[in-house]
């Protein structure tokens, strides 16, 4: 009877062992201290923006009654754009809109940021680094330049700027300022994403794709500030995959008149088809089980996304609540949207002691993972 009892509380003692390690091991991890949002003045119902597109492409697009039923489809009420529709019905150089771009983007980036570093009681000498996100505009130098001196940053702040990662970059930049975070000791590393996708519309292109385009598209910009110090949710890992010879799934078209969209319509089908063996190759890296997630933050590139993941996944749809509701009230924000996601799901949520996977596709193609914990 003595060894028994001396077995199990051996065993115990095990188990306590093992989750203060795991304890102790999630404190040395990064940490999501906060997050800002922000978008344009201009907000949209889709169906004010479906009768626009029908107004403009109607006399040059045949089957334009055929296309149209996307816009109800989509599962999008507002969205919100960096100018008034009348503006979107003329023909605009590349130039007038990357200037566009600057002043916007500047402006929404400095409200995120502001935001985030207001909710974390962050000052600006708390910040050591920041990396910015975008794909829908070229500023040289890169407008964190212009960002650091706005936020009243110190003139040695590190800079990262990362441009053509599309939908992806979300996640790819959360996993980045995770990495560089453990270089920075006592400070704080400031990820902002911007994407203003409506400057990227094609006034002269009929194509599917720009209706598609123009059916879910739109503007804004997220702040997030991660440190190792601190309280919120840990960063545990993440995982990138880029699938070979598949450049022209998604993408840019440079063209005279500045970028213009390219998506293959096969994009949920890849998701079904691919996104299962992904997560279980990032949960063994993490040495987690599937089982155990019980967060999906999940870009929302689409309401056939969207029925993708919940598919592949076998998720129930109240599972990515909060990635439905962002796209009903926000449209595709491109790298934007799946920040909105993590904050809706952190204001709606109090998770304890519980794993969370952020997904995302983008250009390349790829596929980005993070893993994060409560």
């Amino acid at each position: 009877m003595g060894k028994v009892v001396f077995f199990t509380a051996f065993l115990n003692s095990v188990v306590v062992l093992k989750y203060q390690l795991v304890v102790m091991m999630t404190m040395l991890k990064p940490k999501i201290q906060a997050i800002g949002t922000a978008v344009p003045h201009y907000a949209l119902e889709q169906n004010e923006i479906k009768e626009f597109v029908s107004s403009i492409f109607r006399s040059h697009v045949d089957h334009i009654d055929k296309l149209l039923p996307i816009f109800e489809n989509s599962c999008i009420k507002v969205r919100y754009l960096s100018r008034p529709l009348d503006w979107y019905a003329a023909a605009h150089s590349f130039s007038e809109a990357n200037q566009i771009f600057e002043e916007v983007a500047l402006e929404l980036s400095e409200k995120a940021a502001l935001q985030a570093m207001a909710r974390a009681n962050v000052k600006p000498m708390d910040i050591g680094m920041i990396i910015f996100v975008t794909s829908t505009g070229i500023v040289t130098p890169t407008l964190d330049a212009k960002l650091i001196q706005r936020l009243g940053l110190s003139s040695h702040t590190s800079r990262l700027p990362i441009w053509g990662l599309g939908c992806g970059g979300g996640v790819a930049g959360l996993g980045r300022a995770s990495e560089l975070a453990y270089s920075m000791p006592g400070k704080s590393v400031l990820l902002v994403a911007v994407e203003l996708c409506s400057l990227t519309f094609q006034r002269n292109d009929f194509s599917k794709s720009n209706i598609v385009g123009t059916s879910i598209f739109a503007d804004g910009a997220a702040a997030v500030l991660v440190t190792m110090d601190g309280e919120g949710p840990a960063i545990l890992g993440n995982y990138s995959t880029l699938f070979p010879r598949s450049e022209d799934i998604m993408g840019w078209e440079v063209v005279e008149t500045g970028l213009k969209v390219r998506f293959s319509r096969d994009i949920p089908s890849i998701v079904r088809r691919y996104l299962p063996d992904l997560l279980q190759k990032a949960c063994e890296k993490w040495s987690i089980e599937q089982g155990s997630i019980g967060h999906y933050v999940v870009h929302p590139g689409g309401a056939k996304v969207l029925d993708a993941y919940s598919d592949s996944l076998n998720l129930a749809k109240d599972q990515l609540l909060q990635a439905y509701e962002i796209l009903a009230n926000y449209g595709n924000m491109s790298s934007v949207s799946v920040l909105f996601v993590l904050e809706r799901l952190m204001e709606q949520t109090s998770p304890k002691d519980a794993y969370g996977i952020m997904l995302a596709l983008g250009p390349g193609f790829s596929a980005e993972q993070v893993l994060v914990k409560w």
